[in-house]
């Protein structure tokens, strides 16, 4: 719409800068509608691994594995943090280890939302594929002392029921494993945080 702004913030690339990357597949044949041709402001920074300050809350950014250069976030405001790790590769079948990077973006965080897109099975014939299944991100909440966890990054196969089926069996396994809730993530859903003492 003109007179919107949007501010896209991405990691440094390998080779031309991150305006370059996202111009790369804003075009035809990918998409229809350049960047240039968007009627508000369109803003692209590339962001260092580490810490920054914006408009009064605290971004911090750390490269994850994942296939390719990928970012996870941990954003902190009013005395509420949430971390998003998006894109991440499962080290292997059944592996308990997490990267140190997503542990430090995931510390405590009052809501951590977490690729969860293969189930086990899925997971064998994918395993290099760069994502996870449920089981590793409740691993990468419980490591981290994160409060809650919110499963996403669905496979496009996954339908409503499965999804419920999921949510059901996550609900139940939430105190086991130490977190306060367990959600399935879906269009539109709110989540309210507020601030509460450190654990």
């Amino acid at each position: 719409m003109p007179g919107a702004r949007l501010a896209i913030y991405g990691p440094r690339q390998e080779s031309g800068s991150l305006c370059d990357a996202v111009s790369a597949f804003m075009c035809p044949p990918y998409f229809p509608v350049t960047l240039e041709a968007l009627a508000g402001e369109v803003t692209l920074d590339e962001v260092p691994d580490g810490s920054t300050d914006l408009r009064g809350w605290t971004i911090t950014a750390h490269e994850v594995p994942h296939v390719g250069t990928t970012m996870g976030f941990r954003i902190e405001a009013d005395g509420v943090s949430v971390a998003y790790v998006p894109d991440h590769q499962q080290p292997g079948c059944g592996s308990t280890t997490v990267a140190d990077a997503v542990l430090e973006l995931c510390d405590g965080v009052d809501l951590l939302i977490h690729d969860a897109q293969f189930t086990d099975t899925e997971f064998i014939h994918k395993h290099d594929w760069g994502h996870c299944t449920p089981d590793y991100a409740v691993e990468v909440a419980r490591q981290s002392g994160a409060r809650r966890l919110a499963l996403f990054h669905h496979d496009p196969s996954r339908d409503d029921d499965a999804l419920d089926a999921l949510a059901a069996t996550m609900a139940r396994r939430s105190g086991q494993v130490g977190l306060d809730e367990i959600l399935v993530a879906a269009e539109r859903q709110q989540v309210s945080l507020r601030a509460v003492p450190t654990r």
